[in-house]
């Protein structure tokens, strides 16, 4: 048998599957896309749900690929074995509807036997034990013996994940010979032992489970086909494990070179050489799909991969930075299938390096103080670290926990992992109370102080909404990153932008910003210290590194409507001094493309003349159409043309004075229309105090006025409607609605007491003595629920002690309602108990409290037989 390379393996089952007509695609990345149940890309069929479900159509039916695959739920064994590992690439053919099982297990013994050119004697298939169309594949149609087909449960040969498509599996499994078994007589196919490795899993997708374990027979079925290439290169290449396969091992001996030691001769080394090995793998394709190091979702499971790498490279004695050495080899390795590395391989050294070296400087501080903690548990006599301490090590050392679990167990020791989490929770407790986490600036810390101070940002958006710029910060929310990919959210930073930052109550511009096929949609803009422009978003698709030319594009709808409010708060301030005194004052604003918001300095609420009057004044000039003008000049050039300015803003040398005719001049450095024209209408719609002596207007203009008031009128006609009338007789349609509403009331609260009344009058005749229990069990016509508890009530308080049983039928239903008293608990009456029995004579069922309890029934023909029944259940409860 030929001994194929990893490479060269993915690249013969790609092209088996396409002479059998099925599309090879480019394997997805790690980033799973519109899946949020995956934090990363778990196997190949994991991208291609959409077509399983039939959410989205397949490009054909036929679908080949090999998909590079991260799993971390055994990241803790990594290294520790030979088994284990965090990266794969796991090789699949599926079937969207098209063929089934008999194509599917042809095919993967024809692969296997005749394109690999592994000995059919040494090949043993496995069936889900209940798959009789499976068995009879393997055993008439293939030919292999019944003896050689293994049978097996549920748990193994049957795929399912909660509700949904699932079916049986059959697996494939290769025996590797004796040197790699466990030597018991009884080792067979399904031992623990490496002997008999499973190579390949086809799985059947036949049914539906509602998630009660009900299962239906799909219309479509699927084929779900995995197989892990290393897996299969490790049989191919008869070698111990994956760590020894071709492209591994070229790794594995460079992690041993760069150590200056030899695989297996310590297992010790082993362990850190295996661990850097697989680790080094999965940062590379991980970086190479713009995953950047942070400390949440996947961004951590990469930090996490790159600093045990590290930290275990330290353990072997490896000198200085390393991880982009290793790097190298793993591109060198995978370019053949993923020439994605090799295209983003400067990228991806520049994230190692970095991380490596941030890393090395927590590693350092860390491992002192870890030291000094040990030395003090050994005086103590206690083999567990505090979990103060350990969160001391991460809060103010950066430390992170696992990393401590780590190497105390490595000298068997163990963490307060509760007292530790108590300690977090502590802390984030006190953050959320106290707020008082400072720069030396006295603001709020955040991950932009740590921006250098030279970046700055230059605004070219008075007249243009788009341009291109070279990108030169990124951050996530939490730090500084040399990349965003698909939706991380963070914020990005350009030499030169179009896009407005939110200052001086001017709402920040939206938009997008894009690079090829990447798109990051710019939720808001801010200004920072510097001169530095923040554009705040989220990464949609692709993406985005620290040096990419961008296209940034403003929301012109948005930005026109930000100027129109905006210009019409200058005119507002004017209107509202003239109407009302010199005395108002601006003391805040909010400009938004949906509204604008003025705060202004008057000490009581404006009449609906002055509301009627300052509006009508902002419309006159609107009307006028007068030209806006911006000039730039000094600060004591502006005071002496009358501009107003904000008391106790601060300026630069030069400010902007916007005109709008003679009517109102103001220093702003904020966006506005060419001509007040284009406000087209102005209306207040709220005003109101929210300080001593602050009052508050809320307006609208342009478009937005309109659409006020055509939901008012929309809401004016779906009013008139339901009242049966036109939008101008509405006042006088409620006004006779309501006198009577008043008449109806008054009418049926009479009655209701008057029959309230006459069935308690009816009835009390009827009370009858069990077991010394006084019992009242009557029917009633018509009566809801409700009715039947208030006449419960007063029958109740009228017979004094007992049992009270109503039963009324009303819109074909049955409802029965039990009641009793204290004294007749004691005898042992019980209301849930007795209604129960009731209510299984009437089709129905219901229970409750011993005091009271309903129920409902769908037979009203058996309600006479119930009550009577009530008696005998009575009396069987009475001691």
């Amino acid at each position: 048998m030929q001994k194929y390379g990893v490479n060269e393996l993915r690249k013969m089952f790609l092209e088996f599957f396409e002479s059998k007509g099925h599309l090879a695609m480019k394997s997805f990345s790690l980033v799973p896309h519109n899946d949020k149940s995956l934090l990363l890309i778990n196997s190949g069929m994991a991208p291609l749900k959409p077509y399983f479900t039939g959410a989205e159509i397949p490009p054909r039916r036929r679908v080949t690929t090999c998909q590079k695959c991260i799993r971390t739920g055994d990241i803790e064994n990594v290294g520790k074995t030979a088994r284990h590992g965090t990266f794969f690439e796991m090789l699949g053919n599926f079937s969207f509807g098209d063929y089934f099982k008999r194509e599917a297990i042809a095919w993967s013994w024809e692969f296997l036997t005749e394109v690999v050119g592994l000995d059919p004697n040494r090949l043993y298939p496995s069936i889900y034990e209940e798959d009789e169309e499976a068995f009879e594949i393997w055993n008439k149609e293939m030919g292999i013996p019944a003896e050689r087909i293994f049978r097996f449960g549920k748990g193994d040969n049957f795929w399912e994940h909660g509700a949904g498509p699932c079916g049986p599996c059959s697996e494939i499994y290769y025996d590797r010979g004796e040197k790699y078994g466990c030597g018991s007589p009884d080792c067979t196919v399904g031992c623990e032992c490496d002997r008999y490795m499973e190579i390949w899993n086809n799985v059947f997708t036949q049914f539906e489970n509602d998630g009660e374990g009900h299962y239906t027979e799909l219309v479509q079925k699927n084929i779900d086909t995995g197989m892990g290439l290393e897996r299969l290169a490790s049989v191919v290449q008869d070698v111990d494990s994956i760590f020894d396969v071709d492209t591994l091992c070229a790794l594995r001996n460079k992690v041993c070179e760069l150590a200056h030691t030899e695989y297996k001769k310590d297992e010790t080394k082993d362990v850190s050489i295996r661990l850097i090995t697989d680790h080094i793998r999965s940062a590379t394709f991980m970086i190479s799909d713009g995953i950047m190091p942070t400390n949440e979702g996947r961004g951590y499971v990469l930090r996490r991969l790159i600093r045990r790498a590290a930290r275990h490279g330290r353990l072997l004695g490896i000198e200085g930075k390393f991880l982009a050495e290793l790097s190298a080899v793993v591109i060198e390795g995978s370019k053949d299938g993923y020439p994605e590395l090799d295209e983003k391989k400067s990228f991806i050294f520049q994230v190692l390096t970095k991380e490596e070296e941030q890393f090395n400087k927590t590693i350092d501080q860390g491992l002192h103080i870890l030291g000094e903690m040990e030395e003090a548990m050994q005086k103590e006599g206690t083999t567990e670290l505090s979990g103060a301490n350990a969160f001391k090590l991460y809060d103010t050392y950066g430390f992170p926990m696992d990393l401590t679990k780590e190497i105390l167990e490595e000298k068997g020791y163990t963490i307060d992992e509760k007292g530790f989490q108590e300690a977090m929770q502590e802390q984030r407790e006190k953050a959320r109370t106290a707020r008082e986490t400072t720069n030396y600036m006295g603001a709020d810390a955040t991950v932009y102080d740590e921006i250098d101070t030279a970046v700055t940002t230059e605004f070219v958006g008075y007249d243009k909404l788009v341009c291109d710029a070279k990108v030169t910060v990124l951050t996530t929310e939490e730090e500084i990153v040399e990349a965003l990919t698909e939706d991380q959210r963070g914020t990005l930073f350009t030499e030169q932008t179009p896009f407005y930052a939110t200052m001086g109550g001017q709402q920040g511009d939206k938009g997008v910003i894009v690079c090829g096929d990447a798109e990051f949609k710019v939720e808001d803009t801010i200004h920072l210290r510097g001169g530095k422009v923040g554009h705040v978003g989220v990464l949609t698709k692709g993406m985005i590194k620290v040096g990419d030319t961008v296209t940034l594009k403003v929301c012109e709808t948005g930005r026109a409507n930000c100027c129109k409010n905006h210009s019409a708060t200058h005119l507002l301030q004017k209107a509202l001094k003239t109407v009302l005194g010199s005395h108002v004052e601006q003391k805040g604003s909010l400009v938004t493309p949906d509204r604008l918001r003025f705060d202004f300095a008057h000490f009581q609420a404006m009449t609906a003349e002055e509301l009627e009057k300052v509006e009508n004044m902002v419309n006159r000039e609107i009307r006028a159409g007068l030209p806006v003008v911006t000039d730039v000049m000094t600060i004591e050039e502006a005071k002496k043309t009358g501009a107003m300015a904000l008391f106790g803003e601060k300026y630069g040398e030069k400010v902007r004075v916007v005109s709008m005719g003679d009517f109102s001049k103001e220093l702003c450095g904020g966006t506005h229309v060419a001509n007040t024209g284009e406000i087209a209408a102005f209306k207040i719609v709220a005003e109101a105090g929210i300080a001593a002596g602050v009052r508050r207007i809320e307006a609208l203009t342009g478009d937005g006025v309109f659409a006020y008031y055509k939901e008012i009128e929309k809401r004016q006609a779906e009013i008139a409607a339901m009242l049966k009338t036109s939008p101008a007789e509405i006042e006088e349609k409620i006004a006779h609605l309501q006198a009577e509403v008043k008449n109806l009331h008054s009418k049926n609260e009479a009655l209701k007491a008057k029959m309230a009344k006459d069935a308690v009058g009816d009835v009390m005749s009827q009370v009858q003595e069990i077991k010394g229990v006084k019992l009242l069990a009557v029917s009633l016509d018509d009566v809801d629920m409700n009715g039947l508890r208030d006449l419960g009530d007063q029958l109740k308080e009228k017979l004094g002690e007992g049992v009270v049983v109503l039963a009324s039928v009303a819109g074909g239903k049955v409802s029965l309602l039990t009641m009793v008293t204290e004294e007749a608990q004691k005898a042992g009456a019980h209301a849930g108990n007795l209604v129960k029995g009731m209510a299984a004579l009437v089709g129905g069922g219901g229970g409750g409290r011993p005091n009271m309890a309903q129920a409902g029934g769908k037979n009203p023909d058996k309600v006479p037989e119930a009550l009577k029944a009530a008696a005998d259940i009575l009396a069987d409860q009475i001691k």
